[in-house]
């Protein structure tokens, strides 16, 4: 029985007045009932069990917390800001509670924890059933959990990949080639797409860069984006920012972009996973969505971060290509160094200010920062046919210095709803050497895990400001970078486990 005849059939009697109780639950829906209550009485519902609620036309499937004092009466339901919200409520309303249909697609789920593979029917099962909102987070949990402890094969990526698209909104274009870009990750501060886009719009090419939030990092490029100009765009708003300027950065998950990739992020950023091909499958499925029909992968390689070897780096940058390929996207994966942060700034808004000072032409800037980009850029240039191979940089950069990758960034953003000044912090203290030296090592992992417990990538202004870099002679005392954080609590943590973790810039005798 589908949802809408179950609901349609709920006896007046399952119905409950409603009020909002005003508790923030973030993504997951939830529903507050007295133990007591006839409904659950009836139904015999318990805590923890997910509910059907609907009202109107409207339905969501929440999970349920009984209580037994006096703060909820035995005839209303409470409700979370996230399903007051998606019922479009009013004090007083009603809604209608039942038990939702049984969610079979947990059996494709329980099936490959046992050894089973999954078909493509299961994939889309699977993602349809993420996307309408019939998971709780412990059955994301799950589904996340079964795909990264036994790696996905080839044919699960390409079915997962085409399940995530499929649930999703797709983007067209008019342009035949149409460029993108997107970082593996693992190395803090390598924001170089909000540069790489106005390089290759400037010299009229197309771009429409959706990006993603962070996952197990301390920004995104739309965490970062977002602190200089609006990323929530709608689809004919993405189509007239990119018709006008021939670019754009923003969110994908305000589109419906391969929605249930922003679903799973959200878990994957709290369980701190990020499976191989689950990643591929997240990249991809954006890009395919977008529109893309031609794509430059950066993979930073190094000892801390997420790609730790060159043979891993091989056996990544084959599954991206190949999955790539399946869906009609040329697919080049550029490796590249990934032993230290790149840039100063490290989090949304102190990563925004190193990208402002590239574009800029600063004397400031970090030309690590500015490097990277330009071979990324010249990179796509030659692979959109601008350039001959090994003149694409060159160009790229003569892009840069004549200012107008600069003025093509202003007005993307301008078109995108307002250029924004990036927010600066309000609690901020130094993390100094303890002894003089060389500094020797920066360890990626624990600098972004120190940029996230001061705040980042929710925080805006939270995060590292680095100060030095591998082969710099320091003093005793020196400050090796600050610690920037929105809340008196959230800075104090960082700086305990800074203290806890002498080796996140690790200074040798000389």
């Amino acid at each position: 029985m589908s949802e809408l005849r179950q609901v349609l059939q709920v006896p007046e009697g399952h119905r409950l007045r409603v009020r909002r109780l005003g508790v923030d639950t973030q993504f997951e829906p939830v529903v507050f009932m007295h133990k007591e209550c006839a409904v659950c009485r009836s139904e015999g519902f318990v805590a923890h069990n997910r509910l059907l609620l609907r009202a109107g036309a409207r339905h969501v499937i929440a999970t349920l917390y009984q209580v037994t004092n006096d703060l909820i009466a035995p005839d209303e339901a409470a409700l979370s800001e996230s399903a007051w919200s998606r019922l479009e409520l009013n004090d007083g309303d009603t809604i209608a509670i039942s038990h939702p249909d049984p969610l079979e697609s947990l059996s494709h789920i329980r099936g490959r924890i046992y050894g089973n593979g999954l078909s493509n029917a299961a994939l889309l099962s699977v993602t349809a059933d993420i996307v309408e909102g019939k998971y709780s987070d412990i059955h994301l949990s799950s589904f996340i959990t079964a795909c990264a402890a036994r790696p996905l094969d080839h044919g699960e990526v390409l079915g997962l990949t085409k399940a995530m698209v499929d649930v999703g909104e797709r983007l067209s274009w008019d342009a035949e080639i149409v460029l993108d870009k997107h970082s593996v990750g693992g190395l803090p501060g390598n924001r170089t797409t909000p540069i790489i886009v106005p390089i290759i719009s400037a010299l009229g090419l197309t771009m429409p860069k959706t990006s993603s939030r962070a996952i197990t990092s301390p920004a995104g490029t739309a965490d970062t984006m977002e602190t200089m100009a609006p990323v929530d765009l709608a689809i004919p708003d993405i189509h007239r920012v990119v018709e006008r300027e021939g670019g754009c950065i923003v969110w994908g998950g305000a589109i419906r972009l391969s929605p249930a990739d922003d679903i799973l992020i959200r878990i994957e950023r709290a369980l701190d996973l990020d499976s191989e091909g689950q990643m591929i499958a997240s990249v991809l499925s954006k890009k395919i969505a977008a529109g893309s029909t031609h794509l430059i992968l950066d993979m930073p390689v190094g000892p801390t971060a997420k790609v730790r070897s060159q043979e891993a780096a091989d056996a990544l940058s084959a599954g991206l290509v190949a999955v790539a390929d399946a869906f009609g996207i040329k697919a080049r994966v550029i490796v590249g160094d990934g032993t230290e942060p790149i840039g100063r700034g490290i989090g949304p808004a102190l990563e925004a200010n190193d990208v402002l000072s590239v574009l800029q032409r600063l004397p400031t800037a970090p030309h690590d920062l500015r490097h990277r980009a330009v071979a990324l850029a010249g990179a796509l240039i030659e692979l959109g046919g601008l350039a001959e191979h090994g003149r694409g940089a060159t160009m790229a950069a003569q892009t840069l210095d004549d200012g107008r990758a600069w003025a093509k960034f202003q007005r993307i953003c301008e078109a995108q709803g307002g250029m924004r000044t990036p927010p600066g912090s309000n609690h901020r203290r130094p993390l100094a050497a303890g002894r003089a030296g060389r500094v020797d090592l920066m360890d990626n992992r624990k600098i972004a895990k120190l940029a996230k417990l001061a705040g980042a990538p929710e925080a805006k202004a939270a995060g590292i400001e680095l100060h030095v870099r591998p082969g710099d002679i320091v003093s005793a005392g020196q400050p090796l970078c600050t610690v920037h954080a929105e809340a008196r609590g959230e800075l104090a943590y960082a700086m305990d486990y800074a203290a806890a973790n002498p080796d996140i810039i690790t200074v040798q005798e000389p």
